[in-house]
Parts: structure tokens; sequence; C-alpha cells
């Protein structure tokens, strides 16, 4: 990983507190939320650590797709408000956009808060005002003509609704492919995470191609000296699981 891309993956303060002056709560009372890019990376080239991911991110190509599936986890909830969001997307790791849709589990007021969105980053997230349900299967993918048209497509198969969102953004480094669980972040940087207990992906793929055929970085969630979230080794190629340690 050459340092240019190391500098890069800093999430800008002033752009979230400008974020947060209008991003629309994922939770009841919860602060404004943004999914952003990849925070904090130290570690190796294929063995990272970020302060906001965990998952995998393939880098080195152009990539004009990403799609995995995923069982939505539930959360234990205490006293604490906390976040935690599952996604797929394209780019965010060395670049200042991230065109990405998933699913979030929050905690608000010590009851469990479940909802879907998209977000084309830096503009703000768009809640979806569909069901989301602990244990039901989404399947994702966020697709690119590589001149600037996304369609962001997220369906859960269980409940049976889909919805596809057609989008433009022009100057998309298009240089990352990712497949995530996040801490999403407000004005005042990475939120408490969610105890989600684990999330498993599977048919994680990018291009056509499982995710594995990129060789992708695999990232630990770590702050402070304290893992987060760990993510599993890759089986197949396509699935993994990540798992909550800690807020």
């Amino acid at each position: 990983m050459s340092e240019a891309r190391r500098h890069a993956l800093a999430v800008s303060t002033a752009l979230l507190t400008l974020l947060g002056t209008a991003a629309p709560a994922v939770a009841a009372g919860a602060p404004t939320l943004v999914q952003a890019p990849l925070a904090h990376h130290g570690g190796g080239l294929r063995n990272s650590t970020s302060g906001n991911w965990s998952g995998y991110a393939a880098t080195g190509n152009k990539f004009t797709s990403v799609n995995a599936s995923w069982v939505q986890p539930s959360v234990s909830c205490t006293g604490a408000d906390t976040w935690s969001s599952f996604w797929v997307g394209l780019d965010g790791d060395g670049s200042s956009t991230v065109e990405q849709t998933g699913t979030e589990a929050d905690c608000s007021g010590g009851s469990p808060v479940y909802s879907a969105w998209y977000e084309m980053y830096p503009a703000y997230p768009v809640n979806f005002s569909n069901a989301v349900r602990p244990g039901d299967h989404f399947t994702a993918s966020v697709t690119t003509n590589g001149s600037g048209s996304f369609t962001l497509t997220l369906a859960d198969t269980t409940a049976g609704w889909k919805r596809t969102v057609n989008k433009t953004l022009r100057g998309a480094a298009l240089a990352s492919a990712e497949v995530i669980a996040e801490a999403p972040s407000s004005s005042t940087g990475v939120l408490p995470l969610s105890d989600f207990h684990s999330v498993s992906f599977t048919g994680a793929g990018a291009n056509g191609r499982s995710l594995g055929g990129f060789t992708p970085d695999a990232i630990t969630m770590a702050s402070g000296g304290v893992t987060r979230a760990a993510t599993s080794g890759l089986s197949g190629g396509s699935s993994f699981s990540v798992t909550w340690k800690h807020s």
C-alpha cells in the first residue's frame, strides 16, 4: 500500500461536520449519520485495521460492480445508543466517494431499530420505508456503466420486497469494491458499535468474479488498541463473517 493511499483513507472532519447539519437520522433520537469512507487504516496491504470498517475491500482494478448477500443480524441493546450497518459498495477505500446500499441495526433508548438505506457519499443517506427484521435474507448490488450512472439494488428475499435506485455521480474513482460491516459516523466522529453478534456474508463478488479473485484486503475494526469487530477468513473466495467484539 502506498503512503498516498494510507493518508487518503482518513475521513474529513470538516465534511462530517457539514453532513451533521442536514443528514437524516436512521434511528429515532439518534445523531445524524453517515456511512463514511474507510477511516483509519493500518497494518499490511492484505490484513489491515480500520476505525469504522470490518470486512473485505478489493483494490487494484477499475470496479464497475459489487454484490453480496447476508442475513440481517439482531442486536442486543443496553441503555446505550449504538449503531451498526452492513453493506456493499464501490469506492471509499482511498477515495472520497462511496456508492453503497445496505441495512442498519441500531439501539435507540434501549430498543432495537432496524432499517435499510442507500447512500451516494458525500451526499446524505436515504432510508427506505420497507420494514427490516432480524433473520431476513438480503441481497445487494451496486453497478455502474463506468461513466457516472449507478444502479443500487437491495432486496429482502424473506419479506419479498426489492428497491432499485438509479443515480448519477460524475468523477467516481471506481477504485475499490467492498463488502463491509461498519460503525457509522456523525459530526463527532465514529459512533459506538451495536452488539450485532455476528453477520455472515455470502456470494461476495465484483466485476462478475468472486471477491477473492482480487486478493482483497481483510479489514479488522479496531481503535485505541481495542478490537471492535473481527473479520474471518474468506471461504471459497466469496463467504466470510464479521463478529462483534466491543462497542
